[in-house]
């Protein structure tokens, strides 16, 4: 490390100390968890107004600190390079859905018509820069709705799916619109 390195790393330091280290009296978490966290995996930058907040509650950068501790540790459980991936329904979404992809493209959840109900199969794209790893370790996966409900649970095959019947009474339209018309896939310990 040289010496310019050096003092930006130390400066950067001193300037996280002086802001998770002030107390201020009536100080209250002003941000939510998901908005933190949001901010933290890129899905939803914080607008002008969340920084100027954040920036003002030394209790809610420490939070956002603990978030960001927990999401690194969090990581090695799931494959290096990916944290999740997040999907939300487009305004086009109307009716019947067949499938969603994720924002980043490297899933894609099919919903298909099976008999009296649905079946959820979740894809991993060939393409995905973690696919060969996330195969070869056989991470479970989880995939959740936009409140945190699970759709499906399972280890991907060899093609790179996993699948399940579809736990909810609803349709998946209906379902997904009414649980913050979002999704998001991550990996499970074990």
């Amino acid at each position: 490390m040289n010496t310019k390195t050096a003092h930006s790393t130390a400066e950067r330091r001193l300037r996280e100390r002086l802001l998770l280290g002030r107390r201020i009296d009536g100080d209250r978490l002003v941000l939510a968890d998901s908005t933190l966290l949001a901010a933290l995996d890129g899905s939803r930058p914080l607008t002008a107004g969340e920084r100027a907040a954040l920036q003002a509650s030394p209790l809610t950068a420490r939070r956002l600190r603990r978030l960001a501790i927990e999401r690194h540790a969090d990581r090695g459980a799931g494959v290096e390079g990916w944290r999740g991936s997040h999907g939300r329904l487009r305004a086009a979404s109307g009716g019947a859905l067949e499938a969603l992809r994720t924002d980043d493209g490297w899933f894609t959840l099919h919903l298909v018509a099976d008999g009296g109900g649905w079946r959820a199969i979740l894809q991993l794209a060939a393409d995905a820069p973690f696919a060969p790893a996330l195969l070869a370790a056989r991470a479970p996966l989880r995939v959740r709705d936009g409140a945190g409900n699970v759709i499906l649970e399972g280890r991907l095959d060899a093609d790179g799916e996993c699948e399940a019947a579809w736990p909810y009474a609803d349709a998946p339209a209906v379902h997904l619109q009414a649980h913050d018309a979002a999704f998001a896939v991550e990996a499970l310990s074990g």
